[in-house]
């Protein structure tokens, strides 16, 4: 009797116990038996946008990437392409160390949407009274303008010897600031890159540049589109890119600030820090943290310290 009652309790225990289990798993389901997929916890329809601009995105480069993925390229949101004419001429030249350069000016060699190029001291103008010029005298060249700024932070700080020596600086090198910049292109790029990754903005990139050619052209001849023609297209239009609305509206805002004049790559060489950093933030898209990383990784101006940068702080 003892061991059939045991057997009978060991049975009964033994059918209660999926019973129970199915209860559990049967109210964690809804009654209908669909699970419902949770809702990505973004905030405002901003978030919203970005997170499908960027998953639009990356799917589409990851497609690209399988097919062909000899084609992909570094990631730099400002200048993310030489000019072919700077690609020539770092090739077969030396880059020039007697151009007379200024921590505070732009350093680098700026192109305008008609092709010609600019820099803030041209040959034989370093001695030039600055009220003529506008502009400080310089007080180095693309040859010394490095060598200048480590021997001023390693007799500030000798801790930092070993850092630089560890990390040298190809940015403000002679080969650095022999680089043409199309400032305008780098500044769309950057608002273009604004919180997606590297593969994301690349990929909006492209799309964005294939909008003003012809589907026959290839991808490596296709020019960057002028201020002009941005105007010209619609904020919709834009957006078939991948955009995010805000984003096509502040692009289409700078494309009209270079369209009148209000910027432009001679302002952009003779600005201050101070009148750089204004100007720009005016423009919808651009904040403090923006324009500072645009002067130093663009302009290459060497005088340029975030501290709003998380790096940083």
């Amino acid at each position: 009797m003892t061991l059939r009652r045991s057997a009978r309790l060991s049975a009964v225990t033994t059918s209660v116990q999926p019973t129970i289990q199915a209860k559990k798993i049967s109210r964690a389901q809804p009654r209908n038996g669909v699970t419902k997929a949770r809702k990505p916890s973004t905030k405002g329809k901003q978030a919203k946008n970005v997170v499908l601009e960027q998953t639009l995105a990356e799917a589409t480069l990851s497609t690209t990437a399988k097919a062909d993925p000899a084609k992909q390229e570094p990631n730099n949101i400002f200048d993310p392409f030489r000019t072919d004419r700077s690609i020539s001429r770092l090739h077969s030249t030396p880059p020039p160390l007697d151009r007379p350069v200024e921590p505070h000016r732009t350093n680098a060699t700026l192109l305008t949407p008609r092709g010609s190029s600019l820099v803030a001291y041209p040959p034989g103008i370093e001695d030039a009274s600055p009220s003529k010029t506008g502009r400080p005298r310089p007080t180095a060249t693309t040859g010394t303008l490095l060598e200048k700024a480590v021997a001023h932070l390693i007799a500030t700080d000798p801790r930092l010897e070993p850092v630089i020596k560890q990390h040298p600086c190809p940015l403000f090198s002679p080969e650095g600031l022999a680089e043409e910049v199309d400032p305008f292109r780098s500044l769309v790029v950057s608002i273009i890159g604004q919180q997606v990754s590297g593969a994301a903005a690349k990929s909006i990139r492209d799309k964005f540049v294939a909008l003003f050619h012809s589907k026959d052209e290839e991808n490596s001849g296709k020019q960057f589109p002028t201020p002009e023609e941005i105007i010209q297209c619609d904020i919709a239009t834009l957006r078939t890119a991948g955009l995010s609305q805000r984003k096509a509206e502040y692009i289409h805002g700078l494309s009209q600030k270079f369209a009148r004049g209000e910027l432009s790559a001679r302002m952009l060489l003779n600005a201050s820090d101070e009148e750089l950093v204004e100007k720009l933030t005016a423009v919808r898209g651009l904040g403090k943290w923006s324009v500072e990383m645009f002067a130093c990784f663009a302009l290459k101006r060497i005088d340029v310290f975030s501290t709003g940068d998380l790096g940083v702080q």
